[in-house]
C-alpha cells in the first residue's frame, strides 16, 4: 500500500536464513534496494531453517505469520531476499492473497529505472524478459493474456495461448539482442579508436555506491584542462548510473591516461543481468590497470570486495594489475588518510590531498615500466608525430632537417610500435 503522505509503496522485506554467514548483510542490502526503488520498508521478517522450503520458500507457519503481519501493517507486497521459482511465488500468492517480489525482480526494477542510454535500456529489457519467460502461466503473464481458467474445456486453449506468448517473448528477446549487437558494435569501434591512441586505460570497478563516480570526478578536478562538462553523474544512491563513462586525464607532467567508470555490483546480482552487461564491462577487461573502489566506512566492505572480485571473474576479468582504493576513510573513526600501503590506498574521494595521493599510486603502477626514448620521425610521417605529441609524455621536441626529434617516455607497446624511429634510449624509469 502507498503512503499517502510521501506517495511511496510500503513493503515488508523477508528472508530465510540457512546458516549463511552474510545473511544479515544481504537483508540490510535488500532494504537499501527497496529504498532505491522508491519504496518504504514497513517491517522486516526472517526465519531460520536448515533449508529453503521447495514449495513456499518459508515454512507453513511463517507463511501464515507473514500474512497476519502484512494485514496488520496494511501492506500488500512482500519483497524476498532470494530468487524464487515461479511455482514458489504462485503458491505464496495463492495462500496469502498478497503480492510477492523476489530479489532478482527488485534488482531488475532498480536497473530499469536507472537505465538512460540505449545500450543500458536494451541490456535491462533483455534481462527482464529472460526473467519473465519461465514465469508466465495461463492465469496471467507480462503480455496480459486471456485467462485460461474455467475447467478442462478451456485448458487446451490456455496452453496454446501460453506457448504463443512465450514465442512472442523469445522473438522479442532475439530482436533486442540484435539491436544490442548493433549498439555494442558502435561502442566497440569507439573503444578500438581509444586503444589506437596508445594511451593506457585505467578502469574503476567496485560495489555500487562505493564512490567510483566521485573518484572519477576527483581525478577530473586535477586534470590540467579541467572542464565541468566532462564530469560524470554522482549521487549517494545504489546504481546511480549504469553507463560506462570514459574520460582522458591529462596531468601537469604531460602524463596522460584514459579513465573509465563502470556499472557497480551488488550481491546476488542476477545471472541474466551479468550476461547482458558483459559488453559494458569490456572496458574493465581491456584495462591496463583496475582501481577497485571500496567503501571502507561500511562494516560489510569485505563482503563487497568479495562480490566485486567474484563478478569480475564471472565476466572474464582476471589477472589485471589492481589498486585497492579504500574510499570514505574520512567517515571511519580512527582511520588515517590519505595513506598508501603497497597496492592499497586509504583516501576520501572528496579530499584533494587524497586524490593527489591516488594519482601518485596510479603513476607508480601504470608508468613504472616506461622508458625515456628519443625518436627521429621524418616529416612525411607527420601523423605519427601528431599522435605522439598528443598522447605521449613528451619531454622535449626539436625540429631538425631530417625530421622531428621527440624525447618522451613510452610504454613497451609504444616502443614496439615506434621501433624504427628510435635514436636514443635512457635507463628504464624505476
Amino acid at each position: 500500500m502507498k503512503d499517502l503522505n510521501n506517495n511511496k509503496e510500503r513493503v515488508i522485506v523477508a528472508g530465510v536464513s540457512h546458516l549463511q554467514p552474510d545473511f544479515d548483510y544481504t537483508m540490510d542490502e535488500l532494504s537499501s534496494l527497496v529504498i532505491a526503488n522508491n519504496m518504504e520498508v514497513a517491517d522486516v521478517i526472517t526465519q531460520k531453517a536448515d533449508s529453503i522450503n521447495g514449495s513456499t520458500y518459508f515454512g507453513a507457519g511463517k507463511v501464515t505469520e507473514i500474512a497476519e503481519i502484512a494485514n496488520a501493517d496494511d501492506v500488500s507486497t512482500i519483497v524476498l531476499n532470494d530468487e524464487l521459482t515461479p511455482s514458489q511465488i504462485r503458491n505464496l500468492e495463492k495462500s496469502t492473497k498478497l503480492s510477492f517480489m523476489d530479489r532478482t525482480e527488485l534488482i531488475l526494477q532498480v536497473f530499469s529505472n536507472r537505465a538512460h542510454t540505449k545500450q543500458a535500456k536494451l541490456q535491462v529489457e533483455i534481462a527482464k524478459l529472460q526473467y519473465q519467460l519461465p514465469r508466465i502461466h495461463p492465469s496471467g503473464n507480462p503480455l496480459d493474456q486471456q485467462s485460461a481458467s474455467g475447467g478442462l474445456a478451456n485448458r487446451g486453449a490456455g496452453e496454446t495461448k501460453l506457448e504463443l506468448d512465450r514465442r512472442v517473448i523469445r522473438k522479442r528477446i532475439d530482436y533486442l539482442k540484435n539491436q544490442l549487437k548493433a549498439v555494442d558494435k558502435t561502442i566497440d569501434v569507439q573503444s578500438r579508436r581509444r586503444n589506437n591512441t596508445s594511451l593506457p586505460l585505467v578502469s574503476l570497478v567496485g560495489y555500487t555506491n562505493a564512490g567510483k563516480s566521485t573518484t572519477m570526478n576527483g581525478l577530473l578536478n586535477i586534470n590540467k584542462d579541467d572542464s565541468n562538462d566532462r564530469k560524470v553523474f554522482e549521487k549517494n544512491m545504489l546504481f546511480a548510473t549504469l553507463d560506462t563513462s570514459v574520460r582522458k586525464i591529462d596531468l601537469e607532467d604531460n602524463t596522460s591516461f584514459l579513465l573509465s567508470d563502470t556499472v557497480g555490483f551488488v550481491s546476488k546480482l542476477p545471472h541474466n543481468l551479468i550476461e547482458s552487461f558483459k559488453t559494458t564491462l569490456k572496458e574493465a577487461a581491456a584495462a591496463d590497470l583496475l582501481i577497485q573502489v571500496i567503501d571502507v566506512s561500511d562494516e560489510h566492505w569485505r563482503n563487497m570486495l568479495k562480490v566485486t572480485e567474484k563478478t569480475l571473474n564471472e565476466v572474464g576479468v582476471k589477472g589485471k594489475p589492481m589498486i585497492y582504493a579504500f574510499n570514505k576513510a574520512d567517515l571511519k573513526p580512527g582511520q588515517r588518510f590519505p595513506t598508501i600501503e603497497g597496492d592499497n590506498i586509504f583516501y576520501s574521494a572528496i579530499d584533494k590531498k587524497s586524490i593527489a595521493k591516488l594519482v601518485e599510486l596510479i603513476k607508480i603502477k601504470l608508468f613504472a615500466n616506461y622508458q625515456e626514448v628519443s625518436l627521429l620521425i621524418p616529416y612525411k610521417d607527420q601523423k605519427i608525430t601528431e599522435g605522439i605529441l598528443q598522447n605521449s609524455q613528451v619531454l622535449k621536441t626539436d625540429y631538425l632537417n631530417e625530421g622531428t626529434l621527440i624525447t618522451a617516455k613510452f610504454s613497451p607497446h609504444e616502443l614496439e610500435l615506434y621501433h624504427d624511429y628510435i635514436q636514443e634510449t635512457a635507463n628504464a624509469k624505476k
